[in-house]
């Protein structure tokens, strides 16, 4: 406790006052001693005495001064001190130092002296931190091209406000790494694309784009924008001329086509046939003009052969007859620039029609190519020869047939869907053969239902005609006999002789059971069923049919199974007379 610590000060303090005391009284003592022995008289030795106490007093007074003047040096620190402190407090946004209690003078001298400086030195630290940052922002600055952090160089900057300086520089760091970037990928396709163009450098920007150092380039936003500008530009010019090459290409081929230009000057030219770059489209212009005038020189072959693509291009877009008439010229037989121009119109007019239709007529042609499939599968199956086939071919046409049948609807559904959204699309209507698609299908679809029940009719009529002529006649076999195998014939005890023909038991059993129905009469011993009588002039007879009745037909079709199941047909038995 202070109380404690100044108690034994003060004994010690009070000690050495009194040896002081006795060593000055001893002195004197020695003094008057001294004194004495030399003989000096008591008046001088009054005087010495007073001069030594002079002389003591001066020496305490001056030490006494001297501590009071520490004392108030000590004191003047201390407001000094106390002030700095309070301004550096102030200044670094620190709060106020705050003194220890029942602290001595010089104690609290060198507390405040020692804050003061710590405190200094971290004002002249944050002071040499805020000019290195400035330093740095004002060459980020310099380089993007933007107005420098806003921060107050004389006044001490807090640690939060330099925190923030340094969070702000970091995003100017990330900035500029990101326009050097970007700066660096332009400037490499500006320079492609110039060389693509065969083009230098004309203005003072592309100039310091191309040809200067890339880091006296300025980021800034406004010399970005204004590169995108100049690529934008650029490649809308590389754009243009590859479209003019690929025009002039599709030219050049079309015509080389026409004018049926040999391989060996088609491979000359081969290596314009790619590329962009100024002579290439030079080049292509040159070889395009040459055509243009060998054009004019066979016009008339030129314009055959357009011609045939406009046919060709007719049967791709399905056009009617009318509407291939309606072209006049195409029958023109006079050929000049003119109708050569008109045919080029015609071919150019009808292709950029099949492509925006492509979608469509390429729907359209396939479900034609399946339709004309599904005819001739269906052809086939009518065909009685295809159960002669072998390899299974038959079972292949039926799954294909089948199939067929399944999917037609199912693409027809499809194209009636697509062609609604492209006549909403288009505001106009998808016509072909001057009908409308759907139109179209069904009548292709009533076509063929019409060809079925005329197929159906006449296989109807024929079998009625061919029942009435078996009624009328007798029926043949539909069965062809079964060959015997040779060999030795064993001769039977038992026959019979019919009109001098000896007919085995095995036949006459199969002609009882031929004849145990109906029995069929020849018609060469039937009368005419219009013969006159004798004497009159014989007409020629007319057949008349008449449709069995029922009764009489199921009993025809009996005799009609057995007879087809005997070895031995009508025809054979009327070579007998029973």
């Amino acid at each position: 406790m202070p109380g404690n610590r100044a108690a034994p000060a003060a004994v010690s303090g009070e000690a050495i006052a009194a040896e002081s005391v006795a060593c000055l009284n001893s002195a004197l003592a020695r003094l008057r001693d001294i004194w004495e022995e030399i003989g000096i008289p008591e008046d001088q030795r009054l005087q010495r005495t007073d001069a030594v106490k002079r002389h003591v007093n001066l020496l305490l007074t001056r030490m006494i001064e001297e501590e009071e003047n520490l004392k108030q040096r000590l004191l003047k620190s201390i407001d000094v001190c106390r002030k700095e402190l309070n301004t550096l407090c102030m200044e670094l946004q620190l709060p106020p130092f705050e003194e220890e209690e029942e602290s001595t003078i010089l104690q609290l001298e060198k507390d405040l002296r020692t804050r003061v400086e710590v405190m200094l030195k971290q004002k002249k630290e944050r002071m040499h931190e805020l000019k290195l940052l400035k330093e740095r922002d004002q060459d980020l600055c310099d380089i993007l091209c933007t107005s420098p952090y806003h921060i107050d160089g004389a006044c001490v900057p807090s640690l939060q406000e330099l925190d923030q300086f340094r969070r702000h520089l970091a995003g100017l760091s990330a900035e500029k790494e990101h326009r050097e970037a970007e700066f660096k990928s332009t400037k490499k396709q500006i320079i492609l694309c110039m060389e693509e163009l065969d083009r230098l450098p004309d203005t003072s920007f592309e100039r310091d784009v191309v040809c200067e150092d890339e880091e006296a380039f300025c980021l800034s936003k406004e010399n970005l924008t204004a590169l995108q500008e100049l690529l934008i530009q650029l490649e809308e010019q590389k754009m243009k001329n590859q479209v003019l090459c690929e025009e002039l290409r599709s030219k050049i081929t079309e015509l080389w086509e026409r004018l049926q230009i040999s391989e060996e000057e088609r491979d000359a030219f081969a290596e314009y046939m790619t590329g962009s770059k100024g002579k290439t489209i030079k080049a292509l212009q040159e070889e395009f003009d040459r055509l243009q005038e060998l054009k004019l020189q066979n016009i008339k072959r030129i314009v055959e052969a357009i011609r045939l693509e406009i046919s060709s291009y007719w049967d791709k877009c399905f056009y009617s007859a009318a509407q291939r008439q309606a072209f006049v010229p195409f029958s023109s037989e006079d050929y000049n620039e003119d109708l050569l121009c008109i045919h080029d119109a015609e071919i150019s007019r009808i292709k950029q029609y099949y492509e925006s239709h492509k979608e469509m007529f390429d729907g359209v042609q396939k479900w034609e190519e399946n339709w004309r499939l599904f005819l001739e599968f269906d052809k086939k199956a009518t065909d009685p020869n295809r159960f002669t086939n072998r390899g299974g071919n038959l079972l292949k046409e039926e799954k294909q047939r089948a199939k067929l049948q399944k999917m037609l609807p199912k693409l027809e559904e499809e194209l009636k869907t697509s062609i609604i959204a492209w006549e909403q699309e288009q505001g106009q209507e998808f016509f072909v053969n001057e009908k409308k698609f759907m139109d179209y299908v069904a009548e292709q679809w009533e076509t063929f239902h019409q060809d079925k029940e005329r197929e159906k009719q006449e296989r109807l009529m024929k079998k009625n005609r061919q029942l009435e002529e078996e009624m009328y006649y007798g029926s043949a076999p539909k069965t062809p006999n079964k060959r015997r195998v040779p060999g030795p014939s064993t001769p039977s005890s038992k026959c019979r002789k019919l009109n001098g023909t000896s007919i085995s038991s095995s036949s006459n059993s199969t002609l009882r059971s031929a004849f145990s129905g109906t029995m069929c009469h020849s018609p060469v011993s039937r009368p005419p069923v219009c013969g006159g009588k004798p004497g009159l002039p014989s007409r020629t007879p007319t057949r008349v049919f008449k449709t069995p009745q029922p009764k009489r037909l199921e009993k025809n079709k009996e005799n009609m199974s057995q007879l087809n199941g005997t070895a031995m047909s009508a025809r054979t038995f009327k070579s007998y007379k029973i």
